[in-house]
């Protein structure tokens, strides 16, 4: 079938301790589905785990009003390394994620009350649009944005994964990659100065060229109606020359390890990717037709955007409905399109409370 995509499926996590990490994400930001828990080896990763296998422990976990949701991931055969100097914007790779709101005030609020480490207050971005900066316990940064799709309330806070903000070495050299691959084909902004809506970061007092993008079509695939929909902010420094995010670090150690689409059309991206110049680095169904996650299967693969930001793009064969029932929904045996509704709504028998 032709390629297909289905819209952000989660955002890579790497953390030091992942029951501390999921508890936290839990109970801050509403990431409380956990679609499925493995721990074992990272054999396929090899290009970007310095040629070795790597032991890991990986959590997804989702959030019922809608967007993607994290991978939360741990060396558990090495000590996780954290980056050595400070992250500031226009780093090469993903320096921030973007949770959805559709009451930003409401959200900045909660959490200042909640202490959280609010780093800006809610300001407007070059399209008008509000949003906020915060860290996390990891001192990971996270942009709450506004954006009106909402799946299910379930009086949280926040949505989850709306996209990243991405360090690039020059915005006409990684444009290809979001625009023609990803289809973010609208540019919603693209500006360049001294920005006040990033006064409280680190850097923020630099010069960036920053541009906003977002996609024209709308997702159709089988989890589209609660992923909605997304956008990605590339950043250029221009005060300073950038560093890289993982330098020195490998795929899986502390910070934003990758960005991850569902799709359908594995082999015909495959050939996209490769006739645009960025072929897989990372392809499971060279090797097998499905990748057994434990509760949750399918075909993935990678690609490095110019600055170094690790895509993954999923097909989903497989995943839990009803652990206790051992169901399970085999998506290869149905026909293209969006769930049911009452599909979803099972999704929050795996809330953790």
């Amino acid at each position: 079938m032709p390629k297909q995509i289905n819209g952000i499926q989660q955002l890579g996590v790497g953390v030091t301790d992942i029951r501390e990490a999921f508890d936290w994400y839990r109970r801050y930001f509403g990431m409380d589905i956990k679609m499925f828990e493995e721990a074992a080896m990272a054999e396929l990763m090899l290009p970007h785990t310095a040629g070795e296998p790597r032991s890991r422990h990986a959590i997804l976990a989702l959030n019922m009003q809608g967007g993607g949701g994290f991978e939360i991931w741990q060396h558990t055969g090495k000590e996780p390394t954290p980056s050595r100097f400070e992250i500031l914007p226009g780093d090469l790779g993903i320096f921030a994620g973007k949770l959805k709101s559709d009451n930003v005030g409401f959200t900045y609020e909660k959490f200042r009350g909640q202490g959280l480490n609010v780093l800006t207050p809610v300001s407007e971005d070059p399209a008008g649009n509000e949003h906020f900066y915060l860290r996390d316990l990891y001192g990971n940064i996270w942009e709450v944005c506004y954006e009106s799709f909402v799946y299910s309330r379930k009086n949280l806070v926040n949505g989850g994964v709306y996209g990243a903000s991405v360090g690039v070495r020059d915005v006409a050299e990684s444009l290809p990659v979001y625009q023609k691959i990803l289809g973010y084909d609208r540019i919603v902004y693209d500006e360049t100065g001294v920005f006040g809506d990033m006064k409280g970061l680190g850097g923020g007092e630099q010069r960036y060229r920053r541009v906003l993008l977002r996609h024209s079509a709308a997702y159709n695939g089988a989890f589209s109606p609660m992923f909605g929909p997304s956008c990605i902010e590339l950043y250029q420094a221009m005060d300073r020359t950038p560093r890289n995010i993982f330098e020195d670090r490998l795929w899986g150690d502390p910070g934003f390890i990758h960005l991850c689409y569902d799709i359908n059309g594995m082999d015909e991206l495959r050939d996209e990717v490769k006739s645009a110049g960025f072929p897989f680095t990372v392809d499971s169904a060279r090797d097998m037709d499905t990748f057994d996650m434990g509760e949750a299967a399918g075909s993935f693969s990678y690609i490095q955007a110019p600055e170094g930001t690790l895509i993954e793009f999923v097909e989903t064969h497989k995943i839990p409905l009803i652990k206790k029932l051992g169901w399970s929904l085999d998506l290869t045996k149905r026909k293209p399109g969006p769930l049911p509704g009452w599909m979803f709504r099972l999704f929050g028998l795996m809330r953790v409370k």
